[in-house]
């Protein structure tokens, strides 16, 4: 027995006497393993209905990125399939109407079924298709003729290649109209940071240790590389991304699509979702395999690495104010403690560490799933859609927070800043081409011994006056780099 069509909403009951019976709550559906109840409000069918019996798992249904995915892969594929002359106009355009309702979020409640079902996403592809086809019916626009979910809404497609296809239009689509802008948008609050701060030196730091100085404009500088490399290797990700493997059906050959189909519904999808899409050339690799999925969310993995490291040199770097570095202040957000009265933390960096902790997760996860292609199909499919999502807007959202609540109003402590650079023994590298390690060593060690300049020690040890070593020990000279003295002790 084949599934029956989604049946349109009911309509709201007559008002009915107190003594009347109530309405019922459910109706009864069937599909082919036989009947079951469904609610009575529901735009989903039988399928959706045994799904959301079969995988009371998390109590997470998809992403609505992935949600708006499946609905214009609907669109897209109603429209192509009556450019082919395989669907009638009438019910192409009902589908491809209410499937853009669905991409648009206005039936987000009707997609209830858990993220852990089954590896394929059948059961979230023919959600996809019931509701599509019940509001399709309710619509009326397709005249008499009942719209199916399998028939018609499911024309030219499976499960296996619709899931996978979505992953990558609703992966593509989240990285370029959220996170990539979420990048820039910080990269440049550092880079505005960055020259406002060129001019101010600070100690540099290695192994958390004193090492030669730099400018704020510099360290910030380095992040904002950091970025835009992020921004780079996520664009070249893309480039493998779009290619879709709609069209492939069952395992990859095709079956019951036309030879057509592929190429269009790309150029469809492109045209519906603002962005480039293109049908892969080999629909085989892109049932059987994630590995574009799994490039991606590597790429999200290495911009996580990016931001802990961001998020924890501002935690450093505000650490204290008394009896830590105390080299900035980030912006005071809320108290930092329900019993030191007047404590205050760096949350937005501790956020940031903790979403992109979460990624690095779900990028194992991925990894794990990817490896789960088992001759012409992977089946972790759901598993790999809601984690790459759930990364991007983890780190979309943490770009901005960043950005916003903490970079863009972060303060210098010129003062702390200045006192540190100062008593910092390691300036004596900028003698070692002067006076040799040796004795530059010796000038760093008795300075920090008796907590003096490096400069007065200097001029004790080696005997040059402070008209030479001063300008071979000036912190903001040194942040430049290069060869400031000639050998011989003739400074200059």
């Amino acid at each position: 027995m084949s599934p029956s069509p989604a049946r349109p909403r009911a309509k709201s009951p007559p008002k009915r006497s107190a003594a009347a019976t109530p309405a019922p709550r459910t109706r009864v559906e069937h599909d082919s393993m036989g009947e079951l109840q469904v609610p009575a409000d529901a735009l989903w069918g039988a399928q959706t209905q045994r799904a959301v019996q079969n995988f009371p798992v998390s109590g997470r249904p998809m992403p609505r990125g992935f949600i708006r995915a499946l609905g214009l892969v609907k669109a897209a594929a109603a429209e192509v399939n009556a450019g082919l002359g395989l669907l009638p106009k009438n019910v192409s355009a009902a589908i491809r109407a209410a499937a853009l309702e669905v991409a648009g979020g206005r039936h987000d409640a009707h997609f209830p079924v858990d993220i852990y079902q089954t590896g394929s996403g059948t059961s979230s592809n023919m959600n996809a298709n019931e509701v599509i086809a019940n509001l399709a019916n309710a619509s009326g626009k397709a005249g008499k003729r009942a719209v199916h979910p399998n028939d018609h809404v499911n024309l030219g497609q499976s499960s296996n290649d619709v899931v996978p296809t979505a992953i990558r239009v609703s992966a593509q689509l989240a990285v370029v109209e959220d996170l990539l802008p979420a990048i820039r948008h910080l990269r440049r609050t550092i880079e505005k940071r960055a020259r406002e701060l060129r001019k101010v030196v600070k100690t540099g730091r290695t192994h958390l240790m004193d090492a030669m100085p730099l400018s704020f404009g510099q360290e910030f500088g380095a992040w904002a590389s950091q970025l835009k490399s992020a921004e780079g290797r996520l664009e070249d990700a893309l480039k493998r991304l779009r290619r879709l493997p709609l069209g492939g059906t069952a395992i990859g050959s095709g079956i019951n699509a036309d030879p057509r189909f592929g190429q269009r519904a790309a150029r469809a999808l492109s045209q519906l979702a603002g962005t480039r899409f293109e049908s892969a050339e080999d629909k085989f690799e892109g049932l059987a395999a994630q590995d574009d999925a799994v490039e991606l969310s590597g790429q999200l993995n290495a911009l996580a690495v990016a931001l802990i490291k961001i998020a924890n040199d501002l935690r450093w770097m505000n650490s204290g104010p008394l009896a830590g570095l105390g080299e900035v202040e980030l912006p005071a957000l809320q108290p930092g403690s329900s019993i030191m009265p007047g404590k205050v933390n760096p949350v937005i960096p501790e956020a940031t560490v903790m979403a992109a902790a979460q990624v690095i997760g779900h990028h194992t996860a991925i990894t794990v799933a990817g490896q789960t292609g088992n001759f012409q199909l992977n089946v972790t499919l759901p598993l790999i859609a809601a984690n790459l999502l759930e990364s991007v807007q983890l780190l979309a959202n943490v770009s901005r927070l960043l950005a916003d609540r903490c970079i863009a109003g972060l303060k210098v402590r010129a003062d702390v800043v200045r006192q540190a650079l100062d008593r910092n023994p390691i300036l004596v590298t900028a003698l070692n081409p002067v006076i040799g390690y040796e004795k530059g060593a010796a000038i760093a060690k008795q300075a920090y011994k008796e907590g003096r300049p490096v400069l007065e020690v200097a001029m004790e040890v080696t005997g040059l006056p402070a008209k030479t070593l001063a300008p071979l020990l000036d912190p903001a000279v040194l942040a430049r780099g290069g060869i400031h003295g000639k050998p011989g002790g003739s400074g200059g």
